[in-house]
């Protein structure tokens, strides 16, 4: 975890521009790194944050079982791994890798079951969650906000050509 240092994070930076995307955000960046900016006080700010939650399918009992089956899956697997590393002959090992894996999918499934039946029909939706900004702000440290107004414009007429 990264802990913030006392005070702004913004002080002593300029805004050097603002974009509507990430990408563009980014490009101004990586410009500016390229054509030898000292870019290590750089910060693209996210500004007017929102959470936005994108729904992309209904939760089945049928698909729980099979989440839980992929996840009870891979840990089976690393335990059928763990045992099997012991094992003295190669076929007891892929026995063991085997069972690990089966064991694991059925357990998880299982487990994938009654966690979706305790939720009693709350939450019956798989999604993604994340943060969405109405623009994007890059700063630089003050002291080389000119230089880097003077490459963002060379930059800014080049892309204007393309």
């Amino acid at each position: 975890m990264t802990v913030a240092p006392t005070g702004s994070i913004t002080a002593n930076r300029e805004r050097l521009a603002s974009y509507h995307t990430y990408q563009e955000a980014q490009k101004t960046v990586d410009y500016l790194s390229d054509h030898g900016f000292p870019v290590q006080g750089t910060l693209i700010v996210g500004v007017g944050l929102r959470s936005v939650e994108h729904v992309v399918a209904r939760m089945t009992y049928l698909r729980a079982a099979g989440w839980g089956a992929l996840s009870g899956a891979w840990f089976g697997l690393l335990i059928g791994l763990f045992f099997g590393i012991f094992a003295t002959a190669a076929a007891s090992m892929v026995a063991l890798v085997l069972w690990g894996l089966l064991g694991g999918a059925v357990a998880g499934a299982i487990f994938g079951l009654i966690a979706h039946a305790a939720h009693g029909g709350r939450r019956d939706f798989v999604s993604e969650t994340g943060l969405v900004a109405d623009k994007y702000e890059v700063l630089v440290d003050s002291e080389h906000a000119a230089r880097a107004h003077e490459l963002l414009g060379k930059a800014n007429e080049q892309w204007r050509k393309q």
